[in-house]
């Protein structure tokens, strides 16, 4: 009788504590600002549950017109970990904060080039991804972004 018991609760805590980032986000342009111009003119990110991380795919179209994908595992052990698909970073460290906040730091070589926060609110139906860094001629960047759960 306590093994079935125990499975439930086990269950029930693992449903409980799931990162509200994982699933679909799609940036929502007319709330976010990008210092310098132009920002995104769309992207979509999707976060998907690894042990003790999460894995990372964006897709966008730049200012530009360009499509871009960027992909990454995060784990938060306080280590770099390689990114791919960015012409400004090829590593990143995740540090979680609380349930719904992680802080991160993207590398290009041995240069820091990014700080960001990543915030979900409390109801689980939007996200704020706020940056700054340097881009790729060394001149300041500061961008807030915002999502939407799809």
């Amino acid at each position: 009788m306590l093994g079935p018991l125990l499975a439930v609760t086990v269950s029930t805590a693992s449903a409980q504590t799931a990162d509200p980032v994982l699933g679909t986000w799609e940036m929502n342009v007319a709330k976010s600002t990008w210092t310098p111009g132009p920002a995104p003119k769309s992207e979509t990110r999707t976060y998907t549950a690894v042990p003790n991380g999460y894995k990372f795919s964006s897709k966008s179209v730049g200012g530009d017109g360009k499509p871009s994908t960027v992909t990454f595992t995060a784990m938060f052990d306080g280590k770099y970990h390689p990114l791919t698909g960015s012409t400004l970073a090829d590593s990143i460290m995740v540090k979680r904060v609380d349930a719904n906040t992680t802080e991160s730091t993207q590398k290009k070589g041995d240069k820091v080039v990014s700080h960001g926060m990543r915030v979900v609110a409390k109801d689980g139906k939007t996200m704020t991804n706020s940056s700054t860094g340097t881009d790729a001629a060394g001149k300041p960047t500061k961008s807030m972004s915002a999502f939407d759960k799809k």
